[in-house]
């Protein structure tokens, strides 16, 4: 269906066009918000807040020190490795001030995950946080990573508490590991060296790739969508055009420069990154960076200091927030955003939150070649439970067969959506891109869905047989392939069950060589691989697997049998 079929179904508001070209880039929409909200508090972490214009300036000299003190060109790749800290929109709004390709990296990656990333996207540089630093010194030999910014937990924070801070996470937590790199800069140094010259303007358009998103891969190695300026900027217009619906008080539900936004999911996430560095920007608002949102006693903590109005989650942490007990003592009396994505809401989850805090969940859909946002509900009483809502604006769907045709409204098929914010492809993946993109701009998902005839979206299974541990995508493929190369392992198989907290979890079928292996061996070497939403909950041992005659394993048997 076309954009057109939606537009009488959106609420008040809500506008049916956007200005695609109200801006030329990331970068402008960036220089535009630190300048008109200059004294506005723009992201606060571990007790320091940054304004918009404290943003600006040390993203400037970040990007000053890309240009000075390196031979980095636009369109080179910088890796950012990093949790919730306030390091992380200096380096990544430098970097593309610097003209540079941002790679996000997950801070949770094993040596391996980090070197397929660095190697496949040709990175050159890489920003990280000192816990990495083993690591990082591992796997960089065997990458083109020339330069290496390192970041302290405590670079931003006045000198002595930065010390403090420092001296707390390195040898009182021991959570630095030994590691030699003499040739890294430290992120405090690259700052003062840049902050000395001035920033060159790059001629940076809306068709160039700002970022490089890597998605899990259905063939086993994750792959890097080329998310351009012009789709971040759409995703993010398309974001606030939602966030445009009007209130109970007739004015819009996020307001300019008064809201404060809980960002407990990582930044390196594109759901995260769209809407926590781009929307709240766009819209001066403030950014409460939660570093470390699985210790929810220090989260809970964090949330008593702040009268915030906005969250963004996924059902794991809404159900965690509810275990605590501290939680029903928070003050919800601003809260009126709380959006679900990344994975299922479940209905108990969204009728538990809505009765403790008086804020219903809205739930929307997307994927990271959709950067990320596609489908959303609308606020207040007009969400639907169950439904991932209707298209954001300027968003085609179609619902199609195995051979491609249309579906009529009410029939299943696979999900397929062309829109400004579709990717512009695989980075040096043509094969993957043509699988997935056709000639006309349609990006297949592989979810199956359906459009009722209101226009609100439903999706009621998955085509490939990924598995989504909360909002992480899991590739079967990958983990086989892992666990395939222990000398013990004869067969393998995974398949995703249904999991309380996490939405699903990862369950390992295994038929051992002759000499047997031991569940906790699997473990031990699945926990030495895999990041820890990849490692399989349950192992389980058995004489033979389910295949076809031509020696396919069945999942769906296993399935079936789970």
């Amino acid at each position: 269906m076309q954009p057109d079929f939606w537009n009488d179904k959106r609420p008040a508001g809500v506008p049916s066009h956007l200005d695609l070209g109200a801006y030329k880039s990331v970068i402008e929409v960036f220089e535009r918000s630190c300048k008109k909200f200059a004294d506005r508090p723009a992201f606060s972490n571990m007790g320091v807040t940054l304004s918009y214009a404290q943003v600006e300036r040390y993203s400037a000299a970040f990007a000053a020190y890309l240009q000075q003190h390196t031979d980095l060109k636009p369109g080179d790749r910088i890796a950012v490795q990093m949790p919730n800290v306030l390091h992380y929109p200096i380096a990544v709004f430098g970097a593309l001030r610097a003209g540079l390709i941002v790679v996000n990296t997950n801070p949770l990656y094993t040596a391996r995950e980090m070197r397929h990333q660095f190697k496949d996207s040709g990175a050159r540089a890489l920003v990280y946080l000192n816990l990495f630093g083993k690591l990082v010194q591992e796997v960089v030999p065997d990458t083109g990573i020339e330069y290496l910014i390192e970041a302290k937990m405590g670079d931003l924070m006045p000198a002595a508490k930065g010390w403090l801070i420092n001296t707390v996470v390195d040898k009182v937590k021991k959570m630095v590991p030994d590691y030699h790199l003499p040739q890294a800069v430290s992120f405090k140094s690259a700052l003062k060296q840049g902050r000395g010259h001035a920033l060159k303007p790059v001629n940076i358009g809306l068709g160039d790739i700002a970022v490089l998103q890597y998605t899990g891969g259905t063939t086993g190695l994750a792959k890097g969508a080329m998310l351009t300026h012009g789709n971040l900027v759409a995703n993010m217009q398309q974001v606030m055009a939602c966030f445009s619906q009007h209130g109970a008080d007739g004015q819009k539900i996020i307001k300019e420069g008064q809201e404060v936004m809980i960002a407990p999911l990582p930044l390196y996430h594109i759901y995260a990154f769209t809407a926590n560095c781009m929307c709240m920007m766009v819209t001066g608002n403030h950014n409460v960076l939660i570093s470390n949102p699985r210790d929810i006693g220090g989260f809970i903590k964090e949330l008593k200091k702040w009268r915030f109005s906005a969250l963004l989650g996924l059902n794991t942490l809404f159900v965690a927030l509810m275990e605590h007990p501290e939680f029903k003592t928070l003050d919800f009396s601003n809260l009126k955003v709380t959006n679900s994505g990344g994975t299922a809401l479940v209905k108990a989850t969204a009728e538990r939150w809505e009765a403790l805090t008086g804020c219903r969940i809205v739930e929307g859909y997307g994927l990271t070649e959709t950067s990320p946002v596609a489908c959303t509900n609308p606020y207040g009483d007009k969400a639907r439970l169950g439904s991932v809502g209707i298209p954001v604006v300027g968003t085609a769907l179609k619902v199609i067969d195995d051979a491609g045709n249309e579906m009529p409204i009410g029939e299943r098929g696979e999900l397929c959506i062309k829109g400004p914010q579709v990717m512009k492809g695989y980075w040096q993946r043509p094969d993957a891109t043509a699988e997935t993109l056709d000639a006309e701009g349609w990006l297949k998902t592989g979810d199956i869905a359906v459009i009722d005839p209101d226009g609100f979206v439903r999706i009621v299974d998955r085509k490939k047989d990924m598995i989504i541990v909360s909002g992480f995508n899991v590739y079967p493929n990958e983990i086989e392939d892992v666990v395939m190369a222990h000398p013990k392992v004869a067969s393998c198989a995974v398949i995703g069950v249904p999991d309380e907290r996490s939405g699903e979890a990862v369950k390992l079928f295994v038929v051992a060589r002759d000499n047997g292996i031991s569940v906790e061996e699997l473990k031990a070497y699945c926990k030495e691989n895999f990041t820890g939403y990849k490692v399989p909950k349950q192992i389980v041992l058995r004489d033979s697997l389910p295949m076809t005659p031509v020696g396919k394993i069945l999942r769906r048997e296993l399935r079936d049998i789970a």
